[in-house]
């Protein structure tokens, strides 16, 4: 197996031009994704390559295109990525989402599916602000019939797009901007990662720490520094699916460890922290286990660059909130 090392945002390039390749009915839509430039670098050459048929820009129209991908992919059997830039303004698509998208297969006894890949990306840093940040990953998940990915590197990226693409499972695949420039050896040619398999990163005995997204980039760092200082082996995991979770996964490792932290790139209140928290004590009522999360403040994401730093969980917020948990 050849191996390239590769950007984040170059990953899902590799996954969008290799499926475009393997299938012609693969088309990728959204705002400017046909310029040189691509979005954020992930949709570069594209249009060189496949032409303006299958790769093609939209107007500021997020709900048209997600209603006209429904019909494509069920009238002319089109598997479909949309790229919206902001899961902000994805909201506009909600009807089409919740009221189409979601329950087509439901509504037709498994009859007939869709084909629908959308890349949600979620704005952090230089200024983001309200309007370009939010995680809206917990709304999605608690909705029956859409798959919610959350990769949080390259050769997570890459694996869950092209498995997406090639599923007749409508999928959000939430994208966080700040990974895009993150770099990994991936393999060159094309590669599936199955849905609801979490990624045990490394393995540990005392404290079990389960992430969402881009948070995984915080957790090596933490690993060492309590396993330099206070003999602490973390179990770090990386859920990479929330809709559907590797529920066995964590499970087994909150039984090892007893200790358990949840990470969560969102809001405190009905988020997935609080699913993943209620899964873990329901299954293992009768252990002693002590759980805990860090997620972000129940409110929007301010713009200013000091306060944002205030915002956003870092390193030392984990080392802090484990110490209290080694005390435990």
């Amino acid at each position: 197996m050849y191996l390239k090392e590769t950007t984040f945002s170059h990953a899902i390039q590799d996954g969008l031009r290799q499926s475009m390749e393997l299938d012609k009915n693969v088309y990728v839509f959204g705002q400017l994704v046909n310029y040189q430039s691509g979005v954020f670098g992930s949709t570069t050459n594209l249009v060189k390559e496949f032409g303006k048929d299958r790769v093609q820009d939209f107007p500021v129209a997020e709900s048209l295109m997600t209603s006209m991908s429904i019909g494509l992919s069920l009238e002319m059997k089109k598997k479909i990525v949309l790229v919206h830039h902001r899961i902000d303004f994805m909201l506009y698509s909600m009807d089409a989402i919740v009221n189409w998208m979601s329950l087509w297969k439901f509504k037709s006894v498994r009859d007939t599916s869709l084909s629908i890949t959308i890349r949600a990306i979620v704005g952090k840093g230089w200024g983001q602000g309200p309007q370009h940040s939010k995680s809206f990953h917990s709304w999605f998940a608690n909705l029956p019939g859409i798959r919610v990915a959350i990769p949080s590197n390259p050769y997570d990226a890459k694996g869950l797009l092209i498995e997406s693409i090639f599923s007749k499972i409508p999928t959000i695949i939430i994208e966080h901007r700040s990974l895009y420039n993150d770099s990994q050896k991936i393999p060159l040619e094309p590669y599936r990662l199955d849905f609801g398999k979490a990624n045990i990163v490394r393995k540990g005995k005392n404290i079990t720490i389960i992430a969402i997204g881009y948070l995984n980039k915080l957790i090596p760092g933490v690993c060492d520094y309590f396993k330099k200082n206070y003999k602490t082996e973390i179990e770090h995991i990386d859920i990479r699916s929330l809709y559907p979770l590797d529920k066995k996964t964590l499970i087994r490792s909150a039984k090892k460890t007893k200790k358990v932290l949840v990470l969560d790139p969102s809001w405190k209140s009905y988020g997935a922290s609080g699913e993943i928290v209620a899964i873990i004590k329901e299954t293992l009522k009768d252990e002693k286990l002590f759980i805990d999360r860090l997620c972000y403040p129940d409110s929007h994401t301010p713009m200013s660059q000091a306060l944002e730093e205030k915002y956003y969980l870092n390193e030392n917020d984990i080392i802090t909130k484990i110490k209290g948990m080694i005390k435990k």
